[in-house]
């Protein structure tokens, strides 16, 4: 259930819980209708004292960013407090936000819009609403650089590291594969539901031959495998065009820096964004709080997700058809204009 004080009434609004306003027509229509948006619920609903926020797996990104996210808003706020929750990620994120059992969660885009769309995994639509889109996964697929693998084509029929049950991994490296022509038949790949601790594992005592990660850049973990095992960083970015004209924009062609993971050259592949997330009934007065902060002390929180990466209100609020919370809408009007 949701934590106390989440929400103004415990519950969304019938109209939010099948379907959140538009950004559109929430930007359009000006703060009037923002706080028409959420009947019952004023501007000054009240403190906001906690916040449960479904992240990901114990030493993944999500989580190093939840656990950053907490510490900033402690040192920042005397009105909210976030409490990280450990997950497997994306979908099952999604998933417990439905469920009501975390109020905020990250996600990929992708699997953010198949739950706002109904589509599988999702059986029917999930009234999530987005905060923020927060910084932009890169799509790693990678193997032994001494091995027999040079291709994506040459992965048929062999086992191959695929994200974690529940992850957003899973689902962008499904579609790939699909993509490739490696989800079925004669030349499926075998794919093993890994996390990705127990996907460098299974890469360094060979029981799998590749190892799909999606993530920013460099990810520590990839970073001293790398260290430990020359790598082959294969390209992705051929995959776009068709992975965007299946499922929407959410894909884009991003480049895996020379430098990176020890890499000479760049390497392009799929980027992905992610976004914070909320409920649609948590209190407008919350989501400013938590915006201002995650706005003021961006630098820290992303440190050590991905480098270089910067947050702008122009870049946080495409979050393409999750629509944004109406605290979101107040909050970047009343900032930005």
């Amino acid at each position: 259930m949701p934590t106390q004080d989440s929400s103004c009434d415990g519950t969304a609004p019938p109209a939010l819980r099948h379907a959140a306003p538009s950004r559109r027509r929430m930007l359009g229509a000006g703060l009037g209708a923002v706080a028409a948006a959420l009947p019952g619920c004023s501007g000054d609903s009240g403190p906001v004292r906690r916040l449960r926020l479904a992240t990901g797996p114990e030493g993944g990104p999500y989580n190093a960013f939840g656990k950053a996210l907490a510490l900033a808003v402690a040192a920042g706020s005397d009105r909210l407090e976030i409490v990280p929750v450990g997950t497997a990620a994306s979908v099952d994120n999604l998933r417990q936000l439905e469920e009501g059992s975390v109020d905020l969660a990250l996600a990929m885009a992708d699997a953010s819009e198949d739950a706002v769309l109904g589509r599988a995994p999702f059986p029917r639509p999930v009234a999530v609403t987005a905060l923020a889109r927060v910084y932009v996964n890169y799509t790693h697929l990678l193997v032994p650089e001494a091995g027999p693998v040079r291709s994506v084509e040459a992965l048929a029929g062999r086992p191959v590291a695929a994200g974690a049950a529940g992850s957003g991994v899973q689902v962008v490296a499904g579609r790939l594969l699909r993509s490739a022509g490696l989800s079925d038949g004669p030349a499926a790949v075998r794919e093993r539901s890994l996390g990705l601790a127990e996907s460098v594992r299974a890469l360094r005592g060979g029981t799998v031959d590749a190892l799909f990660w999606s993530g920013g850049v460099p990810t520590p973990a990839l970073s001293e495998l790398a260290r430990a095992l020359p790598l082959r960083f294969l390209p992705l970015d051929g995959y776009v065009a068709a992975l965007r004209e299946r499922h929407g924009p959410v894909y884009t062609t991003v480049t895996l820096p020379a430098g990176a993971y020890g890499l000479t050259e760049p390497v392009g592949t799929v980027g992905v964004g992610n976004y914070l997330l909320a409920r649609a009934d948590v209190a407008r007065s919350g989501v400013s709080d938590l915006l201002q902060v995650v706005f003021d002390r961006w630098s820290d929180l992303l440190r050590e997700v991905t480098a270089g990466a910067r947050l702008e209100p122009r870049f946080a609020i495409s979050t393409g058809a999750v629509p944004l919370h109406p605290g979101a809408v107040a909050y970047y009007r009343s900032v930005y204009g």
